[in-house]
């Protein structure tokens, strides 16, 4: 890699932009969420949710091009549920570790719907490389599909109704804790209101450049996904930034699309979308990272292998170890 310039830049400045599609733009960071922590197999036969099965879809998804993997445990006495406890999460990355020698695993501190903050937290205690750090709460309201046999844990249909608490004090917990176990937080950034507790952290020293931030757009309560609005959020981002684009569902492809153009980074997987097209469910995480990497080396976007991630991101060259 060359000097940090070449990767970390202005992008709202038209110049640069003008300049890096001339000359060549960053190599492309591929964040495949395999899970998620809310939707199950009653929505995707396919879909990941045992850890042997998130372990195998990982390294596929390694294979095809993903540097980045987002994990979210499930809790083995109801698996469609999110764990909280470390050691499901230990037992994962074990797996992936050994399928994925030098992947950068990233654990949620999102968890699902029911957690507390303190169970939210199990993830950290489990050795990732990076977690996730959502920056205030959020209000969501999602239909269940019934869970039926044969499927395990079966369960009727029901309505998750709730508000994900997020104080500035439980964000600062999240990233004092992971600061001090020398985990890099990456910041999910669901709407422009959210930049005030960025810069709250930052005023802290909990956080430091480069600073990782992912747009989660289409998601309820967060900013419209749409291209006008990803711009917006460009405009505010702080110096020594590097953006993530999320699209939830139909927005996904288009999203991830955009960001390639604007120099950014990009989320792909099951915890974002099902689908591969309308009608047709994914056959496995890979195949939504194989066609982002067509996609973008098309638009003349290289590949970023993780030791290049790590570098973009500022992460130590040695992977976790478990």
């Amino acid at each position: 890699m060359g000097p940090a310039a070449d990767y970390i830049w202005d992008y709202r400045n038209p110049y640069k932009w003008m300049e890096k599609t001339r000359r060549g733009m960053p190599p492309l960071i591929i964040s495949c969420a395999i899970t998620g922590g809310v939707h199950g197999k009653e929505y995707n036969e396919n879909l990941p949710e045992t850890p042997e099965e998130q372990a195998e879809q990982t390294y596929e998804a390694y294979k095809a091009g993903a540097s980045i993997v987002h994990v979210h445990a499930r809790n083995p006495q109801t698996w469609w549920l999110t764990s909280s406890n470390p050691e499901d999460y230990l037992k994962i990355n074990r797996l992936i570790r050994e399928k994925c020698p030098d992947i950068i695993i990233n654990n949620t501190t999102g968890g699902g719907p029911e957690l507390t903050t303190e169970q939210r937290m199990a993830s950290i205690y489990a050795n990732p490389d990076m977690c996730s750090l959502n920056l205030g709460p959020f209000v969501l309201k999602v239909p269940m599909k019934e869970r039926k046999e044969p499927l395990l844990h079966p369960r009727p249909e029901l309505i998750f109704d709730r508000c994900i608490p997020a104080s500035y004090a439980d964000i600062s917990l999240y990233a004092k804790t992971m600061k001090e176990k020398g985990i890099r937080p990456e910041m999910e950034l669901y709407h422009p209101g959210m930049y005030w507790v960025f810069q709250d952290l930052i005023m802290q020293g909990l956080i430091e450049p480069p600073y990782d931030i992912q747009f989660v757009m289409g998601f309820q309560t967060g900013s419209f996904p749409t291209p006008s609005n990803l711009l917006s959020l460009i405009d505010e981002l702080p110096d020594q930034s590097i953006f993530f684009v999320i699209g939830v569902g139909h927005y996904q492809l288009p999203l991830n699309t955009m960001s390639i153009l604007l120099g950014g980074h990009v989320r792909v997987g099951m915890e974002d979308n099902v689908y591969y097209s309308r009608g047709r469910k994914l056959k496995n995480n890979a195949e939504s990272v194989a066609r982002i990497v067509r996609i973008a080396k098309e638009l003349n976007r290289q590949i970023a292998t993780p030791q290049q991630a790590r570098e973009m991101l500022g992460l130590m060259q040695k992977p976790s170890q478990y």
